[in-house]
């Protein structure tokens, strides 16, 4: 190969900006903390709030980010109001920036 990108190679514009609006949601640490914490666990925002010590203000407001977003589902029991992820490949690609983070701290 000489090098030079070809055209194919290029990524789709509309691709692109989805999975630049992807990283944004992870750019927020409350935000990963609460997909973490739902792999596996269906949980309501009372539960996350107890468990990550946030407020349950914080958690409602950062959930709506991230239903908005597909990466998290709700379903509503009476009263309360259940959320769990959308997909599990949140997770694997959370898993893998932790590895990778790591990696470059045990290098340091």
């Amino acid at each position: 190969m000489d090098g030079k990108i070809r055209k194919c190679e290029i990524l789709d514009s509309r691709l692109t900006e989805r999975v630049a609006s992807f990283f944004k949601i992870l750019g927020d640490e409350t935000r990963v903390r609460i997909l973490y914490a739902l792999y596996g666990h269906e949980m309501c925002v009372s539960d996350i709030s107890e468990l990550l010590d946030i407020s349950q203000s914080a958690i409602s407001h950062q959930l709506k980010q991230l239903k908005l977003e597909g990466h998290v589902k709700s379903r509503r029991e009476g009263k309360n109001i259940f959320y769990s992820l959308d997909d599990e490949h949140v997770v694997d690609i959370i898993n893998q920036t932790l590895s990778h983070v790591s990696h470059k701290l045990n290098d340091k």
